[in-house]
């Protein structure tokens, strides 16, 4: 499964890129906001530091609009995907931008026949959001399984691109059901790491050796 970043922090992105846990990031209004920078300046230096797509999404409403703006986008470097979400003019863009030979992330799915019409207009990505579903006690991993599915049926090379990720968990789950992508907050990717029993063997191994009297360097 390939790990995106859900962040517009460089400084996170750097960091978690040098252990080569980043195949691409993914970005939204909020923040970019977040950032409290300029979207063409901070997407042009997250785009350089990486090979793999980074998402960038447009905020019309009109599809005529998100096609302005996600040419726009796409002027900014050659891996930028174009986030448009999950409406019938969202559908249009994508159809539109993915004829023109650009990556488009279908954003903001809730549904299995959402995705499957994503799939339909062309999307690179569907980006369904598993914690939102989860706030609605709604399994949002009974969605990605059910998007698998669909998409296996009838071979569709849309990438199942799971969002709203919020817990380490999550990214085990996405994993095992077959996620081509999770997308996750930095802190969410270093919690993968941890687990107490790893903690407390540590702790032991350290404390046996303190008793030993030696040293390695």
């Amino acid at each position: 499964m390939k790990f995106f970043v859900d962040t517009a922090d460089v400084d996170a992105i750097a960091e978690l890129n040098e252990l080569g846990m980043v195949d691409g990031v993914t970005t939204n209004p909020s923040l970019i906001m977040k950032s409290g920078r300029d979207i063409r300046e901070v997407t042009k230096q997250i785009c350089d530091m990486i090979d793999g797509p980074v998402s960038a999404e447009t905020v019309a409403l009109e599809s005529e609009g998100m096609i302005a703006e996600g040419r726009e986008l796409a002027a900014i470097a050659d891996n930028i995907a174009i986030k448009v979400p999950l409406t019938w003019d969202g559908l249009k863009a994508c159809r539109v931008l993915s004829g023109e030979g650009r990556m488009v992330n279908v954003t903001l799915c809730f549904s299995a026949n959402q995705a499957l019409l994503a799939a339909k207009a062309g999307a690179t990505f569907i980006s369904p959001f598993i914690g939102r579903l989860d706030d609605l006690n709604i399994d949002g991993m009974d969605l990605i399984g059910d998007i698998r599915t669909i998409y296996d049926n009838y071979g569709f090379e849309t990438q199942i691109l799971a969002a709203s990720i919020r817990t380490a968990n999550h990214m085990k789950e996405a994993a095992l059901i077959g996620a081509d992508v999770a997308t996750a907050p930095p802190a969410v990717i270093q919690a993968m790491a941890n687990h107490a029993l790893t903690d407390k063997g540590l702790d032991a191994f350290l404390k046996d050796w303190e008793k030993t009297g030696q040293k390695i360097l």
